[in-house]
């Protein structure tokens, strides 16, 4: 059995839309307006000028925390890698050179073109060893080789050279 909905019949003017034209018109009028008398309130940035400051809680660029000896924190347990959705984190351990930790990390890459930059592996380090907390964004490169980052740069990449850098890290 259908169930038969009546639907009102729709006046000349809402057929033909102009009413509604007209009302979208006046809203396009209205924002040119307060932009051409009150440029301070524009939403967007003169950019070469003056940068877009970056949220502190944006998810950008991987870096490795340092003990104070130099050496990186990270003790190879493997979490931030077995917790990877984009299985882009990998991890070669090696025995610890010193007391503190049993094992290092020998080699630690990350591929940021299969990271989706979501922060589980900061959230899952026991040792506070790696952080996406740079503020730089992520940078254009000409090969696929280039956004495999190794060990060397994620311990340099501290975001101070960046010019999105909202403040040094320590």
């Amino acid at each position: 059995m259908t169930i038969r909905i009546q639907r009102k019949r729709l006046s000349f003017w809402h057929r033909v839309y102009l009413i509604e034209i007209v009302k979208g018109m006046i809203i396009t009028l209205r924002h040119l307006l307060k932009n051409v008398f009150h440029p301070s309130k524009m939403m967007t940035f003169s950019w070469p000028e003056r940068k877009k400051p970056i949220d502190p809680g944006y998810r950008s660029e991987h870096r490795l925390m340092l003990r104070d000896d130099g050496g990186v924190r990270c003790t190879a347990c493997m979490l931030c890698a077995t917790i990877c959705p984009a299985d882009c984190i990998h991890i070669t351990a090696m025995e610890g050179k010193d007391a503190k930790a049993e094992k290092q990390a020998k080699e630690f890459t990350i591929d940021l073109l299969r990271c989706i930059y979501c922060g589980y592996c900061v959230e899952a380090c026991p040792c506070d060893a790696i952080r996406m907390d740079t503020q730089k964004p992520t940078e254009a490169y000409f090969t696929r080789e280039d956004f495999v980052k190794d060990i060397d740069y994620l311990k340099k990449n501290h975001g101070e050279k960046s010019p999105y850098s909202i403040a040094r890290y320590p």
